[in-house]
């Protein structure tokens, strides 16, 4: 006599229950939809904005009754010292900062990750040098550093990525080795060395793809600090000058007087852009941890 496990009392086999995806569960968060509508609203204006209204940085005010004019029907958010479009100014600004965000994180993760999986794996002294490294920059303050970086390397927006990107990998390489030190003790790394597969195929088959959704949600957060980092490089005039960003606005925004000048159509803009990018990335960011560690499911 035989017993079937997968029917149901009625006779019909049970279908396997659907897994739902992270973006399903993502936009079910109430923050991290949130978050998604802010990130979205961002990629649209830095994308499509600087097409619809370009801005040229050579195109000045015609006289001095143009400089730092309020809001208008011609000018939306005003005017700034040089009499040039506040609103065009900031929708090419938010451009310049989404993408050296997303640069320097880029870097910092492809390191970072690297260090973590490849100290976590090997051990031993690979592990003591490679710890060794990353204790060093997670003690050096990391803004003096940017600064002093920044003012040897010069004032480029290259320059600015990858002084940013380089500075900031250490959290990621902790978390990701911390990951693959529980991963390599699993029986089937056990197994898959037994059957004789090198040390880069079972990082590559068995470690890798089980640390990638926690490399995925700790990007989005370091994303959040890549565009702090860059506006206030940008801010005390440090950024590149070729280049206009919100941290650039805010620095030329203040060097001109406007905030004594009461020009809050000046520096308000790119304040709040700031503000709202990085709290889209940061609830998107603590969203996607709660999806992915189910201890954390059901926090506020």
């Amino acid at each position: 006599m035989t017993f079937d496990l997968g029917a149901t009392d009625g006779g019909a086999v049970a279908a396997p229950p659907r897994r739902t995806s992270n973006l399903r569960l993502l936009w079910r968060d109430r923050l991290g939809r949130t978050g998604l509508i802010l990130l979205a609203i961002s990629a649209l204006m830095a994308i499509l904005g600087p097409i619809v209204f370009p801005f040229d940085p050579a195109q000045v005010g015609a006289n001095s009754a143009s400089i730092l004019q309020p809001p208008s029907l011609t000018y939306w958010l005003g005017t700034d010292e040089l009499g040039r479009d506040v609103f065009s100014e900031f929708l090419a600004g938010a451009r310049i900062s989404l993408f050296v965000g997303l640069m320097a994180t880029l870097i910092s993760t492809i390191i970072g990750a690297g260090v973590g999986v490849i100290s976590g794996y090997f051990m031993g002294p690979v592990d003591g040098g490679l710890m060794s490294m990353t204790d060093f920059f997670l003690v050096v303050p990391a803004l003096p550093l940017m600064i002093a970086l920044g003012a040897i390397f010069g004032q480029n927006l290259l320059i600015i990525i990858l002084v940013i990107g380089f500075l900031s990998w250490p959290r990621t390489a902790r978390i990701v080795r911390s990951q693959t030190l529980s991963l390599r003790q699993r029986q089937y790394v056990a197994r898959a060395k037994s059957l004789g597969a090198s040390d880069f195929r079972i990082i590559r088959k068995n470690i890798a793809p089980h640390v990638m959704q926690l490399i995925v949600a700790n990007t989005i957060l370091v994303v959040a600090g890549c565009i702090l980092a860059e506006a206030t490089l940008s801010f005390i005039g440090l950024g590149d000058p070729d280049r206009i960003s919100w941290g650039s606005m805010l620095h030329f925004a203040f060097v001109s007087g406007a905030i004594g000048r009461g020009a809050w159509w000046y520096f308000l803009p790119p304040g709040l852009g700031i503000l709202l990018v990085v709290l889209a990335f940061t609830l998107v960011g603590h969203a996607f941890e709660r999806i992915d560690n189910p201890r954390l499911r059901g926090s506020a």
